[in-house]
């Protein structure tokens, strides 16, 4: 059996310490920038918050129609400052028939396009899966922590699951090409203090 200098060992024990130091710094400054914990604000951009498009700005030709939501950040366009400071502040942005809307539903879309808060409303897990429904054909918005699942055509309602509330909506618009925050949510996001 084989063993590692010490020198080796104390070499990557030291390149594995200051990739976590500069990690941590690095979410601790996004963290740190004013107004990057401040819940959306109407005017803000909304930018994609993973992926090879991380940090881009959401234009409605960038959402598939039916679906699959992208996950998505408020930007301020005036400081540049992307409210990821807060995982409440996550919204999930999908593009539906605008026919397929409730009434609701219709006046907080842009064009069938419509936002979410990220956050489940049972016990504040991500909302990450876009499946069909446990009961009926449609797709809908899943969280796999306890299968709560809204239906996004109807304001995000609770169709399965224990979730108590519907998913808090994000009123949208499109402006200069881009999907911008039309004003405050609509019903409380979970985990959030208050009402």
């Amino acid at each position: 059996m084989m063993h590692c200098p010490d020198h080796n060992r104390r070499s990557l024990l030291l390149t594995a310490l200051a990739t976590g130091v500069c990690l941590a710094a690095k979410s601790a400054a996004a963290e740190d920038q004013p107004g990057s914990d401040e819940r959306p604000q109407k005017g803000d951009v909304l930018v994609t918050s993973e992926g090879e498009h991380e940090g881009e700005i959401i234009k409605p030709d960038d959402l598939k129609l039916g679906g699959p939501p992208l996950r998505a950040w408020p930007k301020d366009p005036k400081t540049s400052v992307i409210r990821n400071g807060s995982r409440l502040n996550e919204i999930l942005v999908l593009k539906l028939e605008p026919d397929e809307l409730d009434e609701v539903t219709r006046t907080r879309a842009a064009d069938g396009i419509v936002a979410y808060s990220a956050i489940c409303a049972h016990a504040a897990c991500p909302v990450s899966e876009w499946v069909k429904a446990e009961q009926g054909g449609e797709y809908v918005l899943k969280c796999p922590c306890h299968n709560s699942e809204y239906d996004p055509r109807h304001a995000a309602e609770v169709v399965f699951g224990p979730a108590p509330r519907r998913l808090a909506a994000l009123p949208v618009a499109i402006a200069d090409g881009a999907l911008v925050v039309a004003g405050s949510f609509a019903g409380k996001v979970a985990g959030q203090s208050g009402g």
